[in-house]
């Protein structure tokens, strides 16, 4: 660790085995709580680079419980959080939406962090039990197009680096790591970031692990698609701003996306929106991640096309279906 340590006060940046060897060690035990801290500190201060946070998230997938969803092709809706916004469950939602289009959904994620109610959640809620079995998930990918996987169940090592995480109490490269460790190996991602660095950063990464994806944010500071004003989407063939009345819809007031109070509110937003029982901006907002999502794997569809099969996915009733038999087969 001491030459660690030394290179990166010198400005020095790790290679991408290195920094997978540290995670190595980190769940080998191998540093105590000091020299964790101060290795965090220093790519604090300095700024995390692609290969660094690529060699944290190879180290983090390798030391924890991997499953091979190749097969299938699934795609991961997801934000990377902490834009202290405490919206609904958009992304989750968005996941449900996009399984009843037909296609397989592995969404990964774990309890909330700055928000009321995060995707575990708001799925616990409904009495589903996690698991980590794979005849279970692959059964729930065959039958109904989704599966969940609970993040502390596979990334084993990230419980090694908490409680120096929680003493430092400012975000640290791991706060990163999150959507870049679906243990499911996603072939697509559509992701949601704060700002357009992170936006850059993680454009990088995932050009660099060859997969589909899609990087969306609010310029005013959601890490997803808001509707509350323009927002830019990066993807492998695009990197455009849209305004709202480019696809002829309304600006939504932040107030119509506030996630509640409690999980209980969160998740009657959520079932609202499932059960094409909402607001406008609401639905709105969730159909268009969906159709982004959609677009990740659709290509050659144009934005609208990918909003209709959304719409279709909602307003049928198949999204709240998807919901219906997945809680029903996890109980």
């Amino acid at each position: 660790m001491k030459q660690i340590l030394r290179q990166i006060v010198n400005g020095e940046i790790l290679t991408r085995e290195q920094t997978c060897r540290i995670m190595h060690d980190i769940v080998g035990q191998k540093y105590n709580d000091v020299q964790i801290s101060a290795l965090l500190t220093g790519l604090i201060m300095r700024g995390i680079k692609v290969d660094e946070l690529l060699g944290f998230r190879d180290g983090v997938i390798e030391t924890g419980h991997s499953v091979d969803f190749s097969p299938y092709n699934v795609i991961d809706i997801v934000g990377t959080g902490g834009d202290n916004k405490n919206t609904f469950n958009i992304s989750t939602c968005s996941c449900f939406v996009v399984a009843g289009a037909g296609y397989k959904v592995a969404k990964h994620g774990n309890y909330a962090a700055t928000s009321t109610s995060g995707a575990s959640n708001v799925i616990e809620y409904h009495g589903v039990r996690f698991t980590s079995d794979e005849q279970q998930l692959f059964h729930n990918l065959e039958t109904c197009n989704f599966t969940y996987l609970h993040a502390p169940l596979f990334a084993y090592g990230l419980k090694f680096v908490a409680p120096v995480r929680k003493q430092l109490q400012i975000p640290t490269c791991f706060n990163l790591l999150g959507p870049l460790v679906n243990p499911g190996r996603p072939a697509y991602q559509l992701l949601g970031v704060a700002n357009l660095n992170q936006m850059r950063l993680y454009s990088s990464v995932y050009e660099k692990l060859g997969i589909g994806y899609g990087i969306v944010n609010s310029i005013d500071g959601y890490d997803e698609i808001s509707l509350t004003g323009d927002f830019k989407v990066k993807t492998n063939t695009i990197e455009k701003i849209f305004r709202p009345s480019d696809l002829d819809l309304p600006l939504v007031r932040p107030e119509e996306l506030y996630g509640g109070t409690s999980v209980k509110e969160a998740a009657e937003i959520f079932d609202g929106v499932l059960e094409n029982n909402t607001t406008e901006s609401r639905k709105n907002v969730v159909l268009l991640n969906a159709a982004f999502a959609i677009r990740v794997i659709e290509r050659d569809k144009d934005i609208r096309e990918c909003f209709a099969i959304a719409r279709e996915s909602l307003e049928s009733g198949k999204a709240l279906n998807v919901l219906k038999q997945y809680v029903e087969m996890n109980q």
